[in-house]
């Protein structure tokens, strides 16, 4: 189900919108796909910002592991 909504742009943005109408997409799907990426890159910045989170707040036990890893491996 699709729910109909009114935005306003900046009369270049529609003119570009308008160009790539021209090429089969109607400029609700054209607009649709654009949000749909931006929020997929939203919950991927949000994501990986978490995980910097973890990882920084680990970092020294983390570091302690790997370099007692490498220890098995070769001397330090």
């Amino acid at each position: 189900m699709r729910i109909k909504t009114s935005i306003t742009l900046a009369p270049q943005t529609i003119a570009a919108l308008e160009e790539m109408k021209n090429d089969g997409l109607s400029r609700s799907r054209i607009i649709e796909v654009a949000v749909a990426d931006l929020l997929v890159r939203h919950r991927r910045r949000k994501r990986d910002a978490s995980d910097r989170e973890i990882l920084d707040r680990r970092a020294k036990v983390l570091n302690r592991e790997v370099e007692d890893v490498l220890g098995f491996q070769t001397d330090l």
